[in-house]
């Protein structure tokens, strides 16, 4: 990963190798538009830090089915505290946990404990196509590939997380046979009507955009037909007509817009031609499943609840929620 070019060449022969040839067409541009450093005064900083990583010594055991994205080997301390203090320049940690040549990363979110919810009702990743969109720095994406899949793409337009992955994907190395990439991109980057993907992961992303309907439409469409979706998002109780639009921030995040009870995001799918749309998940967010830790030291989740009362958001909205709702495109 010397060069910028070395990093994105793995990505380029993966989607040649997948016969997403539209999608290559387009991919050079992305890239320059996605992480040129006049639009992020910190990214070469970030791409210095992982170019610094020291060469890991083999033989490294790597675990990517395990609670902890695990990639255990013989560093001496001086390595370890170069890690540690490379990874820290990549700091905040939204998603996690990692553990990378002895180095354990306590990110805010345990994501792992949502992996464990919705893990047994999906449809087998042995052999799939999946698509993780808004996957931060690729956590769920890293355990997808651990669950069998063939091909994994995170897309999410943070640069930051674009370095965060690469950063793993350095102690990662070739352990998952080159099956795990990222595009930092949003939803709108990916070609219309792809229609390629066997698994759509959409997590943590409905919330954010002001058109829920077009996003569902925009997910539905990069399914192959009879492809499954797997929509994880904000919601409230309420029965089919409810649906929260809060005022300018809800728990103190900005672009927050539709927040529907989930019988009434059951009925949005279905209107979006999804079928056999389920709910197979849904409750209140905990304190320890969000949290500030060493590894992100600012407000966190309890820092935007009511102080007099945690069922409330600090704006007086009912406290976060989430609700896990698999569907298919129709065959």
């Amino acid at each position: 990963m010397s060069t910028r070019h070395d990093v994105h060449r793995p990505l380029y022969q993966a989607l040649l190798d997948q016969r997403l040839d539209r999608w290559l067409a387009r991919l050079p541009e992305q890239l320059d538009q996605a992480l040129d450093p006049k639009r992020y005064g910190d990214l070469p900083a970030w791409e210095k830090a992982v170019a610094k990583l020291p060469a890991l010594p083999e033989p490294r055991h790597v675990a990517l089915d395990a609670d902890s994205v695990t990639v255990d080997c013989e560093l001496d301390a001086s390595r370890q505290r170069q890690c540690e203090n490379l990874l820290r320049a990549l700091a905040p940690w939204r998603k996690g946990p990692y553990r990378l040549g002895g180095v354990s990363i306590d990110s805010e979110w345990r994501s792992d404990w949502k992996w464990q919810r919705l893990a047994p009702h999906l449809a087998p990743l042995r052999g799939r196509r999946v698509l993780d969109v808004g996957g931060g720095n690729g956590y769920h994406a890293w355990r997808m590939t651990g669950a069998g899949a063939a091909f994994t793409l995170v897309i999410d337009p943070s640069p930051r997380f674009f370095w965060q992955f690469q950063a793993v994907r350095h102690f990662i190395g070739e352990a998952d046979q080159g099956r795990t990439h990222f595009l930092p991109v949003g939803i709108e980057a990916v070609p219309e009507n792809l229609a390629a993907f066997d698994t759509v992961f959409s997590m943590g992303v409905l919330y954010h955009r002001p058109s829920p309907l077009e996003h569902l439409l925009q997910l539905k469409a990069a399914l192959r037909p009879g492809g499954e979706l797997v929509l994880e998002t904000l919601v409230v109780r309420g029965d089919a007509t409810t649906v929260l639009l809060p005022g300018e921030r809800y728990a103190a995040m900005p672009n927050v817009y539709f927040l529907p009870s989930s019988a009434a995001l059951t009925g949005w799918l279905e209107r979006c031609g999804f079928e056999n749309v389920r709910v197979v998940d849904e409750a209140d967010t905990r304190l320890d499943e969000q949290r500030a830790t060493d590894w992100m030291t600012f407000q966190s989740l309890a820092d935007f609840l009511d102080p007099r009362d945690p069922s409330l958001t600090r704006e007086g909205y009912p406290a976060p929620r989430r609700a896990v709702i698999i569907a298919n495109r129709p065959g």
